[in-house]
């Protein structure tokens, strides 16, 4: 009788603990079970996206604002296409803010960084569909480590 007991409170542990364990990957993901909540649509088009994934972070000084969406490529040009969806809180970003794909530390994940510009005069905020036409492509290590390589090389 205390075997039966015992392995059913072993079962119940075990499956507190793998609840747990899911809700804490969960959370660490930054992804939850519920909506984000009401958003709008900015798109950006890049030369090079590098490693830039959907569901990646948009930030403004280190504050996370919204996600990467999609990445579609423009069939006109072939140029990667960044859907953003951020968040209706932060709705006012001016029509001169500018975006770039940054990497946390030298060799982390990589994220858009929103810079917003000056909004001054009659200059309009951006809206939902709106392109944002400033935009700075992703750094790749690759591509940096060979124009060291090269450089030398010549000198």
């Amino acid at each position: 009788m205390t075997t039966r007991k015992t392995e059913i409170l072993v079962g119940i542990f075990v499956l507190l603990t793998i609840a747990a364990t899911l809700l804490l990957g969960l959370k660490v993901a930054n992804q939850g079970m519920q909506a984000n909540g009401d958003t709008y649509t900015l798109k950006a088009k890049f030369d090079n996206i590098g490693g830039l994934k959907e569901r990646s972070a948009v930030k403004v000084g280190g504050v996370t604002v919204g996600r990467v969406e999609s990445i579609e490529l423009d069939s006109d040009d072939f140029t990667p296409v960044v859907v953003l969806s951020i968040s209706t809180q932060y709705s006012t970003f001016p029509e001169t803010t500018s975006v770039a794909i940054l990497t946390s530390g030298l060799l982390g994940e990589q994220y858009v960084g929103l810079q917003p510009g000056f909004s001054f005069g009659d200059i309009e905020n951006l809206k939902d569909g709106d392109f944002i036409e400033d935009t700075k492509s992703a750094l790749v290590l690759e591509d940096l480590i060979g124009q060291f390589l090269f450089s030398r090389d010549s000198d």
